[in-house]
């Protein structure tokens, strides 16, 4: 067993990047204090070739050292945009047709493992502040939430890892790329 080399990696430019097909996800962060977080879930978008991230409200933005630390360029291939508020995001996702999940421990959360994402695509996943989760007026836009099974004794994962699980699962549910 070896290494790959970079140039076996056969890794897209940032060119390529954005003309290829993206899973049809938007990931959308409410209210994410940390910049590091932020960075990071960009660096996982542009691994699973997601669609889009909205950052809305606190969510810091690029250009930013720290976000540019985790990212590690792929502020530059991920397509984002920024939102005053998650509302506004969810409202123009809606308009354009996406089915809106929250990723978010709730009453009526859908085990990620059960979660059907249907044939069509076009899903915005919402995930929240790492303190106090999805803002209420956001989750009551969503049409569900979604909830990472966990076992131990702890009851939350970091928001990058949580956006990687999730990103990871639509890849094989909505059978992209292969």
């Amino acid at each position: 067993m070896r290494k790959l080399t970079t140039e076996e990696l056969n890794r897209l430019s940032v060119e390529n990047f954005k003309a290829s097909p993206k899973l049809p996800v938007v990931l959308v962060l409410d209210q994410v204090r940390s910049h590091f977080n932020v960075g990071s879930v960009f660096r996982t978008a542009d691994a699973f070739r997601a669609e889009a991230i909205h950052l809305c409200g606190i969510t810091g933005t690029p250009p930013h050292r720290e976000i540019h630390k985790t990212a590690l360029g792929a502020t530059d291939s991920v397509h984002w945009e920024y939102y005053p508020s998650t509302k506004d995001s969810l409202s123009i996702l809606k308009k354009k047709g996406y089915r809106i999940f929250a990723v978010e421990q709730t009453d009526a959360s859908i085990p990620l493992q059960k979660f059907d994402p249907g044939k069509t695509g076009k899903i915005a996943l919402v995930f929240g502040n790492e303190v106090r989760g999805i803002e209420e007026e956001a989750l009551a836009m969503t049409e569900g939430s979604i909830e990472i099974p966990q076992y131990g004794t702890k009851h939350s994962l970091n928001l990058s890892v949580t956006a990687g699980i999730v990103l990871w699962e639509m890849l094989a549910k909505l059978k992209f790329l292969r």
